[in-house]
């Protein structure tokens, strides 16, 4: 009789809709059931492993109420006996309901094998310990989505456990050694991450949205094109990045689709009217492949693999950017998105429709003002502004360094930060209103911080109609990380970026590569800071606020808990 092996994943919960993503150990028929509503699927397999994703509608909005799963006849979820409350669907109600968005990024299931001291003393993970707080509460504490903002899985940082079932199966002494080197490998990589109890029962009943980062590949990953290059020359590497695309799609991208998104797939109907299991497999690889691909495709030549998407809870809109698979790296005319993807993303601000706008990006748009100087002025020296010699130097310095944010791609950064002034002073094109709060969520770089941006000219002008004709206020949240380790170098540079003798040094650079104005000037409005950090917003009506959250060490024999650092009304 087939099982459950992971899961149940509340993905979407819209008004009247929602799915769940299981793992079975076999072939069979899920069901899922409410007591307003049921829906089943049958499940697919790829690479001798079994899905489903399971659509139930005719829901009653603005309804919390527990669900069960159901596979072939018997009772798989929620287990017997259990520790945690039932898991629950909570659908979206009128627009006058506030909406909880909780997000984060950068989560070891537990450190890897290597006895550094920071990973000796790393703080307890924050999403066990807001499971944890919530399993005691009532479903009101809910929040109504988690969004997972890069590196939900670390292939190239295993954990000392992972590493004993790698080397089971393979010589850990011949490339990639203590890696994840396919499919397989990465579905074991998820299924150490999600079986944690408290992860498992969190994600089984708040519907979560997700983006992946360098890790869950390798740490660079498309740094630039020579980093391309030198990777495509390793023989273990077309099965790493197949692998990788692969149950990234499984895992993570098909949930982040609505009903009607997913109903028209092209790779998930392919995949699951295949004629048999190779063909399916077939089907996948090559998907996965041509993903890889897409790093050099600007969307002129050819249709590219595509991972953003859009959500909308109530009145608050999600655009989330892949600002990783989606970048062109071609040397002198680099984007971190493709010009595709960005008019896409012009095209779901413009539709109007919302009081906020989100747009998540695992790579921080807005940066401390030194270490932004410092990517611009790096990218500039790779595209030849001081000679082929010290642009072949620059581009190592640019692999050594991580300088692959927002602000060492230029062009996409003046774009899109034009996109975000034109959205905040005039307003979606559909209704010519501007949001009342535009924010940017990010990760990557573990620690924590709020910047807001200004242009001095927007922000001058005098404002007519009241609050709902007021330019946007423009942050950058970022909180990094959920549970991973700060080593004493990045906590050393992040404090000292955003200082004065900072940021004249980040001055200096930007005139010795002639680059002009930034476009945009901002302020830090708090941190940085360091820890296991989870920062929520609450929106309702034009009204938004942001709390932060710390996972604190158990006191005395206790339980971990969660710190509240501060909260900010932001309109």
């Amino acid at each position: 009789m087939a099982d459950l092996v992971l899961g149940p994943v509340l993905r979407y919960a819209g008004r009247t809709t929602a799915t769940v993503w299981v793992e079975t150990d076999g072939p069979g028929t899920v069901r899922v059931e409410c007591d307003d509503a049921a829906g089943e699927a049958a499940t697919w397999s790829v690479f001798d492993r079994h899905y489903a994703i399971v659509v139930v509608e005719g829901l009653a909005p603005g309804r919390t109420r527990p669900y069960r799963v159901v596979l072939d006849g018997h009772q798989v979820w929620p287990p017997r006996p259990s520790v945690f409350p039932p898991s629950m669907i909570r659908t979206v109600g009128d627009d006058s309901e506030p909406q909880r968005i909780s997000f984060g990024s950068c989560r070891w299931s537990r450190p890897p094998s290597r006895e550094e001291p920071d990973e000796r003393h790393l703080d307890p993970d924050v999403l066990d310990t807001l499971a944890s707080r919530l399993a005691r509460g009532t479903p009101d504490e809910l929040p109504d989505a988690l969004l997972l903002l890069g590196d939900q899985v670390y292939a190239d940082e295993i954990s000392e456990r992972m590493r004993d079932t790698l080397a089971a199966r393979r010589d850990l002494s011949r490339p990639p050694g203590p890696q994840v080197a396919d499919f397989d490998e990465y579905a074991l990589l998820y299924q150490e991450s999600w079986s944690d109890p408290q992860i498992r029962w969190l994600l089984s009943t708040v519907q979560s949205a997700m983006i992946f980062d360098d890790h869950e590949i390798v740490d660079d990953w498309n740094t630039s094109y020579s980093w391309r290059a030198d990777m495509a020359q390793l023989p273990w590497w077309s099965e790493r990045i197949s692998g990788a695309f692969a149950s990234y799609w499984v895992y993570q991208h098909l949930g982040n689709l609505d009903p009607e998104a997913l109903a028209a797939d092209e790779t998930y109907i392919a995949v699951r009217e295949a004629a048999d299991a190779k063909q399916a497999d077939e089907i996948l690889r090559s998907f996965a492949l041509r993903a890889d691909a897409d790093a050099d495709n600007d969307d002129q030549d050819s249709p590219r693999a595509w991972w953003s998407y859009r959500r909308d809870f109530g009145r608050t809109r999600l655009v989330m950017l892949d600002t990783r698979a989606g970048r062109v790296l071609t040397p002198k005319h680099r984007h971190i998105i493709s010009s595709g993807e960005m008019a896409w993303a012009e095209e779901q601000f413009d539709e109007g429709g919302y009081d906020h706008l989100l747009i998540g990006s695992s790579l921080p748009w807005l940066l401390p003002h030194a270490i932004h100087d410092l990517e611009s002025w790096n990218e500039a020296l790779c595209a030849g502004a001081r000679g082929p010699r010290i642009a072949r130097l620059s581009e190592k310095v640019r692999r050594a360094g991580d300088l692959e944010h927002w602000a060492a791609f230029r062009e996409s950064f003046a774009t899109f930060t034009a996109l975000l002034e034109r959205i905040s002073a005039e307003g979606p094109q559909a209704e010519g209103r501007p949001p009342a709060t535009i924010s940017v969520l990010s990760g990557d770089v573990h620690h924590a911080y709020a910047a807001e941006a200004h242009w001095l000219d927007r922000d001058a002008r005098s404002t007519v109609g009241g609050d709902s004709q007021r330019p946007s206020r423009v942050v950058q949240f970022t909180c990094s990380p959920l549970h991973n380790a700060v080593p004493a170098g990045i906590r050393i540079g992040f404090r000292l970026g955003w200082g004065a003798a900072a940021t004249r040094l980040g001055t200096f650079l930007a005139r010795h590569a002639d680059l002009p104005p930034k476009p945009v000037h901002w302020t830090k409005l708090g941190g940085p800071w360091f820890g296991n950090h989870l920062m929520t917003l609450t929106l309702h009506g034009r009204g938004a606020e942001l709390a932060l959250d710390r996972a604190m060490r158990p006191r005395r024999g206790g339980e971990p808990w969660l710190r509240r650092i501060g909260t900010a009304k932001l309109r």
